[in-house]
Formats: structure tokens, sequence, C-alpha cells
């Protein structure tokens, strides 16, 4: 579903380099009504990521130390991601590519370490091969326990779409963002697929650690069991420190995005005009602001319901990257649909998404089926006998109300009671990447021709780089 939005996400920002530009894209070829809905909710979402990564960076610092008070940690942490944001968009992109960097030498280490703990080659523990997948088992509770995990890994994906947010502050789209998209198949592929197979083959379902005092417990980590379990000193604080970085990161992620798409609804006279303020350093100030006053939210760390406040941020947060994404697949669909009804082509076109209109069907319809199992899964929860739970349901689905709220109240507000954009009112043309089509159509054919004398392997790391 991600390779497919992403794909989908690249073609649009190529075409449409604006500021905010998915934010912008359900305005265009949807409604304004849900666009305002999509907008504010995508603020919304974002905006409550930085307090959750705070309250996330005091609980894995408790994996060291528990007597500090954890205010503490999250002003030490607020104060950091404040620094690197004074900075504009080169010092978000700075600090990205350090934390980056050990994140993904993290993952590669754990990888070829996970594959040597799995043939028996740590200090502790013997041949592990499948076993663990038979005895206790794969995918625990059935089809109603893998749904189950759809919320955190919509959480663990969120960002992804970041790419379409950058397109307006990039210097050449055309070139930086399709090698960006294209980048999201190894980042699927090394950070999920590889690793998250490995730790199932290390970690069996039913061991104690990972429900350790609390569903957030720092020491519930599976990477740090599977390291332990190989009886390795150190290498878990090693791998905790990475963790915080990440954090960080994500953190550090949540002002960008949320400034962003702020900027982007004060451009569409979703807001005041001053959420639009940019200083002389390029900075959306207002933005940027606003955005690092909800860390404010992450002193309620420090209450004794700290684990109550995580699991509410981050439910919320889950299901609103998932709707967005259905929402980018749909209006790609929409465009490609428009560019056919007016007997113009794809090939006026800069970047295409690698699966065409079928990647975003299938992206559509994966995101739907996870909005509709996630439904059912809130309603009735493992382990609540198939009676419903209302505070389960509430704490993922609160998103839902507050969605609508904002449809609704749009279409009070500007008594615009249009359900969607007809066909010949869509405008595709605005806003547009400013290209030479004959310069360009005669640059693609030359690009085409280099690629077809170059060999095979050449070809390939050109499709996915």
């Amino acid at each position: 579903m991600m390779y497919f939005t992403v794909q989908a996400l690249g073609e649009l920002a190529v075409a449409y380099p604006v500021s905010g530009s998915f934010v912008q894209y359900s305005s265009r070829f949807m409604s304004p009504s849900w666009g305002f809905a999509m907008a504010w909710n995508y603020v919304l979402g974002w905006w409550l990521v930085l307090p959750l990564e705070l309250v996330a960076a005091s609980i894995t610092i408790q994996y060291w130390n528990t007597s500090v008070n954890p205010c503490v940690w999250v002003t030490i942490f607020f104060l950091l991601i404040i620094f690197i944001n004074l900075f504009g968009v080169r010092g978000y992109a700075e600090a990205e590519f350090i934390m980056s960097l050990i994140k993904v030498l993290a993952i590669i280490g754990f990888i070829i370490l996970g594959i040597v703990l799995n043939c028996g080659g740590g200090p502790e523990g013997g041949y592990i091969g499948g076993k663990y997948w038979h005895n206790p088992g794969a995918f625990h509770n059935g089809f109603k326990g893998l749904c189950s995990t759809f919320i955190a890994a919509a959480f663990s994906f969120s960002g992804t779409e970041l790419v379409g947010l950058t397109a307006a502050e990039t210097e050449n789209p055309r070139k930086t963002l399709p090698k960006a998209t294209k980048q999201v198949f190894w980042r699927i592929t090394l950070f999920y697929i590889i690793s998250l197979t490995l730790v199932g083959l290390l970690v069996p379902y039913n061991d104690q650690r990972l429900f350790g005092t609390s569903s957030v417990d720092a020491h519930a980590s599976p990477f740090v069991i599977a390291i332990e379990n190989g009886g390795i000193r150190g290498l878990p604080s090693v791998f905790n420190v990475v963790i915080l970085v990440g954090v960080i990161s994500v953190g550090n992620s949540a002002v960008f995005a949320t400034s962003r798409s702020i900027l982007s609804c004060a451009e569409q006279g979703f807001g005041p005009k001053w959420f639009g303020y940019i200083d002389r350093m390029g900075r959306p100030l207002s933005g940027v602001l606003l955005s690092l006053a909800g860390g404010a939210l992450g002193y309620l760390a420090a209450t004794p319901s700290q684990d109550l406040v995580f699991t509410w941020l981050f439910s919320f947060t889950g299901l609103s990257a998932v709707v967005t994404w259905m929402c980018i697949c749909i209006c790609h669909l929409r465009f490609r649909h428009i560019l056919m009804l007016r007997d113009r082509g794809p090939d006026e076109l800069v970047f295409r998404a690698q699966a065409g209109i079928w990647g975003s069907i299938i992206g559509s319809v994966i995101a739907f089926f996870v909005l509709v199992v996630e439904f059912w899964v809130c309603l009735f929860p493992l382990g609540s006998g198939g009676k419903a739970d209302a505070v389960t349901f509430f704490q993922t689905w609160l998103y839902l109300p507050m969605m609508v709220a904002c449809w609704i109240g749009y279409m009070i507000w500007k008594k615009d009671y249009r359900l969607y954009i007809k066909n010949r009112d869509v405008d595709i043309d605005t806003g547009r990447g400013v290209f030479d089509l004959n310069l360009l159509r005669e640059e693609v054919a030359e690009e085409k021709e280099y690629l077809a004398a170059q060999p095979w392997w050449f070809k390939l790391y050109n499709f996915w780089c």
C-alpha cells in the first residue's frame, strides 16, 4: 500500500510542486469541504506526534534511569528539537540526514546480527531457525490478532509521505522527487520486512518481557529482547540509544510536517492569513511556533497516567495516516481520469507512478480494508469475549467524529455544499510545474535511449533507485 501511495504522491508532487502539496490535492480533485477536513485533521495528527514522541523519549530513558522526573527529559529533548528547527529546512535536513544514517546503520547491523543469532552464533543459545514460528507459533489470535496490529503499523509508516511536503522547497523536483519516491521500496524492505521477519524468528510472542510493566515499557523492545536472548551484553543499551534517536527524529519531522501543513491551510483560505507568514529565512514561522506549542502536551509524561496519554495520542495519529494515504491514491486516480477526459495523456507528465493507476486502485482498496477491519477490531477488541468496548473504540475512532465535524463545519461556514467537484470544474493546470513539453519529451527520449544501451543490472538499479 505504501509503495503504491508514495509513487502516486511522487507523480502529483512533481506535477504540482506547491507547499504542503498533498494537503491541497483533496481540495483540488475531491471537494473544498473534504480538503478542509483532510488538511486540518492531518495538521492535528502531526501536531499530536511531537508530544507523543516527547512522552516516548521520557519512557525510553527509563531503561537506564527511573529516578529523574520525566519532565526533565521532556524539556531536554524539546529544547533540542526547537534548536534544530531554528535553522529552517536546512537544519531539518541536516539533522535528519545524521539521524537517518544512525538508524540505517543500526538496522543493517541488527540484520547481520539477527542472522548470526538465528544460526546459533551468539554467546548463548543454539540454532533457532524457524522454531518459534512453530512453537508457540506465528499469527497469534489468528486474523483478528493480525488486524489488531494495523494501527501500530500505520503509525510506524506515517511520515513516508513527507516527501510530498518538500516539493516546493526542492531545487529540482523533476530530478529529486522521483529518486526519493523510488527509495521508499528499499526503506520498506530494509526497515520493515527484513528486520521484523528476523524479530519474528528470534522472539516468541509469549516472551513475558514483551508485556513489561506496561504496553510502552522501554524494556519491552523486541529488538532488545532478541539481543539479550543471544547473551550479548552492552548492545541492548546501544540499541536503546538508536530507538531514542529515532524518537527524536520523528518529533523533528512532526514540526516540519505540521508547520508546512499549516502554511498550506493558510494559502487555501482554511485559516487566518497570519498562519502563512514566512520570514526572511524561508521558515513558515507561524506554523513552526504553533507546532512547537503542541510540544507542551509532552509534560503529561509526568502524570501517573503516562501510558494512557501515550495510547490516546498514538491511536489518533495512526488512523489519521491511513485516511491520508487513501485520499492520496484517490486524488491520483481523479487526476489521471481528468487528463483522459480532456484528451491529454500521461506523456505530458514529468514523472509517472511506476504502477500507474492500478497501483492507486490497489492502494486505496487496501487502505479502505484497513479502516473497515479496524472498526471491527476496535469495537470488539481481543480479550473482550465478543462484547463491545466503548473505551477501546473511541481511543482509535475519535478521529472520525472530528473529521466529520470539520467536513460539515466547512460546508456551513462557506455555504458550499458540494460533495465533490464535477469533472468539468476540476482545475488541472493552476500550480503545475513550468516545463517546456517539447523540450521535456526530447529529454525523456534521450534518457530512454541512454538507458536502453546500458546493461541489465544498471536498468534494474535505475528502476528501483
